[in-house]
């Protein structure tokens, strides 16, 4: 929005009227200000010249109106009682609607469900089909509980418009998502495996597929999909827009990147393993033995009403269940051994406060979008450093703020080294607590010491490989089958 001095200002029958520019969707706001002669009064002039004048309106920071969001989705957005988009959603929004590749990095959290979703509503509500409707965006997901978060994401965005999805997934009956599919769906939101069995049943079809999403690469690339990712990619038309999210960006997804992207734009808007500003992240060195113990003692001592604990195994989540539920705290846990239908229960009761923690393996987590996560605590030590920072990215979430706990025994002791050396940052170590290790702690982590391949030779090589890429294809057209059948 313009800024207020700039403004035209009309004199009409005694009525100053300040005319706004237009917004994309055609509609105009008209401020009228009752009696001039009030208004000349106090040197309108020089308040206009006024920095601080009317901040409501000559405001610096960026609202979705200003990224050319048509306003059934803007409508929908402000119900949701959101007003500035995330930077992510600032750099990437425009982007997609421009039909771009993009190749998004973003910690968990920062808004990028609707970083992709938004343009795609928009998009393909810009260019409604005849008739009855049939999948023309696909949106990929690594778990059941992220996909069933997206659907119910764009279920929001969408609900001003014509634009309808379904949610598939494994672990249920696939009679109902086939009778969605049936009667015509826009966009699908799915996990991989699923969506093969669905495919090669002949009930999806791949072959009219506008715009992709890989939602979450990092982590199918670690729970095995990228064998299912590069078929279902084949199966879709070379002018496709695929847009890659990721909050992490290892070797493997650059190198699938450089396969199916054409010309992306890069969008990066935190470091790979930057952690949330507002997560106030602190370590414990405790002896394994005593870990239940000082979990009660945080708990009660804190009085913590919404907590996410990470166990490292499933035996481990529902063991520490038990325990909380002797102690009288009411607790559920998540994993893969869990039914669909236990895990969805499970999630419903944390979101609503109907219990107090949620026990979790980290694949079963990865799907947990829920607003007002007030702490997170590691009872185990992930020994995977990039897990870390999805972990704690659970709390903090919408603007809030957040503390995440770190219970570190002797064993796991160089899992919080090579943690604080991918972030570049010490945990706080905590102090006077009870059951704290007998063991003196270690030295503060050398964050200099043996680091993995410096993040700006992955930039350096992506640009190499775009450039090259640039001689290779013409931006008319895409031989993805090319790479893949170097790859057999």
């Amino acid at each position: 929005m313009k800024n207020l001095r700039t403004l035209d200002v009309v004199v009409n029958n005694g009525k100053v009227v300040l005319d706004l520019p237009e917004y994309s969707d055609g509609t105009k706001l008209k401020i009228q200000i009752i009696s001039l002669e009030k208004i000349l009064e106090e040197q309108l002039t020089d308040q206009f010249k006024n920095e601080n004048f009317h901040e409501d309106i000559n405001d610096d920071k960026i609202r979705f109106e200003d990224l050319d969001l048509i306003y059934p989705i803007l409508e929908a957005i402000t119900q949701q009682g959101y007003e500035y988009p995330t930077p992510i959603q600032v750099k990437a929004i425009p982007l997609a609607l421009k039909g771009k590749d993009l190749l998004a990095t973003a910690q968990t959290g920062s808004g990028k469900t609707a970083a992709f979703s938004l343009p795609m509503i928009q998009l393909l509500s810009n260019n409604p089909v005849k008739g009855k409707s049939y999948p023309r965006g696909l949106i990929l997901s690594p778990t059941r509980e992220l996909a069933s978060q997206i659907g119910e994401s764009i279920w929001k965005y969408s609900e001003l418009t014509d634009i309808r999805h379904v949610t598939i997934y494994g672990g249920v009956n696939q009679k109902p998502q086939v009778r969605h599919l049936q009667r015509g769906k826009d966009i699908v939101v799915a996990t991989p495996g699923r969506l093969l069995d669905l495919i090669n049943q002949g009930h999806m079809e791949m072959d009219r597929i506008e715009i992709m999403v890989l939602d979450e690469a990092d982590r199918m690339l670690d729970m095995g999909f990228i064998r299912d990712i590069r078929k279902i990619i084949k199966m879709i038309p070379d002018m496709a827009q695929i847009m890659l999210f990721s909050a992490t960006m290892p070797k493997q997804i650059l190198e699938l990147a450089d396969q199916i992207l054409v010309n992306p734009e890069n969008v990066a808007v935190d470091p790979p393993a930057s952690t949330v500003d507002t997560i106030e992240s602190s370590v414990f060195f405790v002896e394994k033995s005593d870990k239940f113990e000082l979990l009660i003692h945080l708990l009660y001592e804190e009085k913590i009403n919404k907590a996410l604990i990470f166990s490292r195994t499933k035996h481990g989540a529902n063991k520490i269940v038990k325990k909380l539920l002797r102690e009288h705290i009411s607790a559920s846990a998540i994993h893969g051994n869990k039914s669909q239908s236990a895990r969805e229960k499970a999630l419903s009761e944390f979101k609503n406060n109907e219990i107090q923690v949620l026990v979790a393996t980290d694949i079963a987590a990865r799907g947990i979008d829920i607003d007002d996560i007030t702490h997170v605590i590691n009872f185990d030590m992930s020994n995977e450093e990039e897990t870390y920072v999805h972990r704690i990215g659970r709390t903090a979430r919408a603007g809030k703020s957040g503390k995440a706990y770190n219970f570190c025994d002797e064993s796991e002791r160089p899992y919080l080294m090579a943690i604080e050396r991918l972030t570049q940052k010490h945990l706080i170590r905590a102090e006077n607590y009870p059951f704290m290790s007998r063991i003196a702690p270690p030295k503060p982590t050398d964050l200099e010491g043996k680091q993995r391949k410096n993040k700006s030779s992955y930039k350096r090589s992506r640009n190499e490989r775009n450039s090259n890429k640039q001689r290779r294809y013409s931006q008319k057209s895409r031989k993805r089958n090319t790479h893949f059948n170097k790859n057999k």
